[in-house]
């Protein structure tokens, strides 16, 4: 339907649009029944003032105007007017290239940002009495005394209105105030006893043109109170491509007036905004010269000159200087005659340099006094208040932190912290460490470093190694930046059982015992009884090499030696090996003292059990069930493997014929169905053990414990379970004698899926008997152990005999089996 009605306003516009002709209010009134977006959407493709036709704000006045004059709708298309509007300067100009660098926008068409109702004429506001009164203006009489009557006069197209008992009268072109005194004068020549009282009603529209540099150049009709600014909105405002200084005013061919859009954006002064005529012309000049200012001031932006303007009017043109401004120092970029690009450095705190002269292009670039400022300090990272201090000789770190208890953090570290010094001369810096607790509490130690002019005092997380780590990375980069040849960056490397392990910055001749202070000290893991550095050296050939200098970590911590480190120096604390490392596995089930038991390495089973007291009287040890987890992620790779395995030959089986309630169907159907099974089995992970064999002494290969295992020994069963392709696949109470075929039997028999000449049994403690191929076994006839799990397979001979699903039938029982032996504990 919204489609129909997109087509059908097509088809009525177009023609319109094209011949340039009136649109009729029937067309308006179909057009406004389009949903906003395609409204707005034909408007912006074919040029069409969305506010003049009803789409948006429906009159300048915000009413609907009695009369209106015909609707001429623009020839341009917006797409133009875009294209138009992204060259604002001129091409190759200084001040072009500085909007592209800098993004120096023009001032002021911001203003025009939409059609704003606030700036239409209010249909209410009192009529000033210096309005002229012209056709179509209502005209309001009271009359009362001896006669009280209500009149509305309606001027006509001549001029003329009929006063009842009076006649015509010519009113056109006077004013307001004239239109009072003439009909009072009238009221009183012609009724005896009566006065009147005048005011104006519904106000004529008049059409106007606006032209030039426009958004929408072209005719428009608004109401007689309107003035050139609320023409300006009406059309959409004025282009980046023209003038807002020089909107001018025409009158039958003569220029009435400017516009200085500045003074109304700048000082609030309207008085040039003259109220509007029938027929008069707003045209809009291109946009004179342009110039930029940018950097610290309140306005950055690009300005349009207005005749000889200097430095100084364009600060003001800016707002001003900021607080941060730095007006010595400050540069003109111009565009000489020669088209060459040059720089000028001002001063402009001195007159001369207010008062030069500006051209278009240039852009003034004011520089900023925190780039430039001397006489602070600086302090960061874990301090309450941080930022700038004022220097003077003598301050010292504890002049700025007075308290450890209120200065700083509680995440600070108090062992370590960092004094930056710029060195401005050679655009280096110098970083010193030192103790913070020290330097507070003990003013005279040497740790209270004492602090130049723009030194940085640098305060580091303990709690944070990220954020410390972040604190330091611009200082090591920095420092190895400005390295040269033949020397090495002031930065060692300190990996290994640290609490901060990370690139840290060092002094001259600072010692092993200070970094290993600055990376947090060893941890409770560190090996203290061996260490070494890496250190880059180059031999007499100039070849580098790499050497390994170990040190005790025991002898550095206590004071007893120490080694002064090279800039480039890696240092290695190692790790005790397996530190604090708890060996565990649970015992479930029917044991005496069941629980977690911590193990030492290579105990045994058998060890772990008699220390939980051995098992239960009811224990079913042939029952127990022994899980590993590195046994059970490897079944989940498996298991895995053999899901994506099986999806391959399951589409094999689809693309092998479409014979829909075939066989073909039903074995996808069967497919499918082993499919889900396998995407909804877990991994157990379970071991085949003899715990049985174990308890009784027998000779039988010991279990050596790994971390995370677990034994679940169930309690004495009373069942055999039957499972697969059976009718009633269940549970079944154990009786002597019974073979595998009997409990067969007692399910009800195969299905037709079933696989008979595959049946196997699952014994209770894990391993798996193949009734059909064991001659010691007895065959089917076979008598069955309590807990044991009879399996019938599925017939995969009937599913294009793929082996793959007969391994992975036994993989689910298997994962079942395991999941019901924990089950049933």
């Amino acid at each position: 339907m919204i489609f129909r009605k997109v087509i059908s306003a097509l088809v009525l516009f177009l023609p319109l649009i094209v011949a340039a002709q009136t649109i009729s209010p029937a067309q308006i009134a179909q057009f406004k029944s389009l949903p906003r977006a395609q409204q707005e959407a034909l408007a912006q493709q074919y040029g069409v003032d969305l506010g003049a036709i009803g789409g948006g704000q429906s009159s300048v006045d915000g009413s609907q105007l009695r009369n209106p004059a015909p609707l001429v709708v623009p020839l341009s298309k917006p797409s133009d007017s875009r294209l138009e509007e992204s060259n604002v300067q001129t091409k190759n100009s200084a001040a072009e290239n500085e909007t592209t660098v800098n993004k120096l926008e023009p001032f002021g068409y911001d203003l025009f940002a939409g059609v704003p109702s606030t700036f239409a004429p209010a249909a209410s506001m009192p009529v000033p009495g210096a309005y002229t009164v012209g056709p179509g203006d209502e005209i309001r009489v009271q009359l009362w005394g001896k006669e009280n009557r209500d009149l509305t006069l309606v001027v006509d197209r001549n001029g003329v209105i009929n006063f009842p008992e009076i006649g015509p009268e010519s009113v056109a072109g006077l004013s307001f105030a004239d239109l009072k005194e003439r009909v009072n004068a009238l009221v009183s020549q012609h009724f005896i006893g009566v006065k009147a009282s005048v005011s104006l009603g519904e106000l004529r529209s008049v059409q106007i043109f606006v032209l030039g540099e426009a958004r929408a150049p072209g005719a428009y009709t608004v109401s007689s109170l309107s003035t050139i600014t609320n023409a300006l909105f009406a059309s959409g405002g004025v282009k980046r491509t023209g003038s807002l200084r020089n909107v001018q005013l025409k009158r039958k061919g003569q220029l009435l007036g400017v516009l200085d859009l500045y003074d109304l954006l700048l000082k609030g002064d309207t008085s040039a905004d003259q109220r509007l005529q029938p027929g008069d012309v707003i045209f809009i000049p291109p946009v004179g010269q342009l110039a930029g200012i940018k950097g610290e001031v309140r306005r950055p932006a690009l300005y349009e000159l207005k005749g000889t303007q200097t430095i100084a009017e364009l600060v003001r043109l800016s707002g001003g200087f900021t607080a941060d401004a730095y007006p010595k120092r400050a540069q003109l970029q111009r565009v000489d005659e020669n088209f060459n690009l040059r720089i000028l450095d001002l001063d402009l705190t001195e007159r001369n340099s207010e008062n030069v002269g500006l051209k278009t292009g240039d852009v003034l670039a004011i520089s900023s006094v925190t780039e430039l400022a001397e006489g602070f300090v600086s302090l960061e990272g874990e301090a309450v208040r941080t930022g700038r201090y004022a220097w003077r000789p003598g301050l010292r770190v504890s002049d700025l932190i007075g308290s450890l208890t209120f200065d700083v953090t509680r995440d600070a570290d108090y062992r370590y912290a960092l004094r930056i010094r710029e060195k401005v001369e050679r655009n280096t810096i110098e970083v010193e460490a030192f103790n913070l607790r020290v330097a507070v509490e003990d003013t005279s130690s040497p740790e209270n470093l004492g602090l130049a002019s723009r030194d940085r005092v640098i305060l580091l997380s303990e709690a944070n190694a990220e954020q410390r780590q972040a604190a330091l990375a611009d200082i090591v980069k920095r420092l190895e930046n400005q390295t040269g040849p033949r020397e090495w960056a002031p930065v060692v490397r300190v990996n290994g059982a640290v609490r901060f392990p990370g690139s840290y910055p060092i002094a001259a001749d600072e010692t092993l015992s200070e970094v290993l202070a600055a990376a947090g000290g060893a941890k409770e893991n560190a090996l203290l009884l061996e260490g070494e550095i890496t250190r880059y050296v180059t031999n007499e050939k100039g070849i580098g090499e790499t050497r390994i200098l170990p040190f005790s970590p025991v002898e550095i911590l206590t004071g007893n030696e120490d080694i002064v480190l090279q800039g480039r120096d890696s240092i290695l604390i190692k790790t005790v090996p397996d530190f604090a490392k708890n060996n565990t596995v649970t015992l479930l089930g029917e044991v005496l003292y069941p629980g977690t038991y911590t193990f030492q390495e290579g105990e045994t089973l058998e060890a772990v059990l008699a220390r939980a007291g051995g098992l239960t009287a009811s224990a079913f040890a042939k029952g127990a069930v022994f899980t590993r987890e590195r046994l059970r992620l490897l079944e989940a790779q498996r298991l895995k493997e053999a899901e994506d395995r099986l999806q391959n030959d399951l589409l094999g089986v689809q693309l092998a014929g479409n014979n829909v309630g075939g066989d073909n169907a039903e074995r996808v159907q069967q497919a499918q169905g082993l499919l889900e099974e396998v995407q909804n089995s877990a991994p157990v992970g379970r071991m085949v053990i003899n715990l049985e064999a174990m308890q009784k002494g027998e000779r039988y290969q010991n279990v050596i414990l790994q971390d995370g295992d677990k034994l679940q020994v169930p309690p004495i069963p009373q069942s055999v379970t039957v499972l697969g392709e059976v009718q009633f696949p269940t549970s079944h109470l154990y009786q002597p004698g019974l073979s595998v075929d009997d409990y067969l039997e007692r399910s009800g028999g195969a299905t037709r899926q079933a696989d008979q000449s595959r049946v196997y049994v699952v014994k209770a403690d894990g391993s798996v008997l193949l009734p059909n191929r064991s001659r010691w076994f007895g065959g089917r006839r076979a008598e069955i152990g309590i807990g044991d799990t009879i399996i019938m397979p599925i017939d995969v001979d009937r599913l294009n005999k793929l082996e793959l699903w007969t391994n992975l039938s036994q993989i689910i029982y298997q994962m079942a089996l395991g999941a019901a032996a924990v089950g049933n504990l």
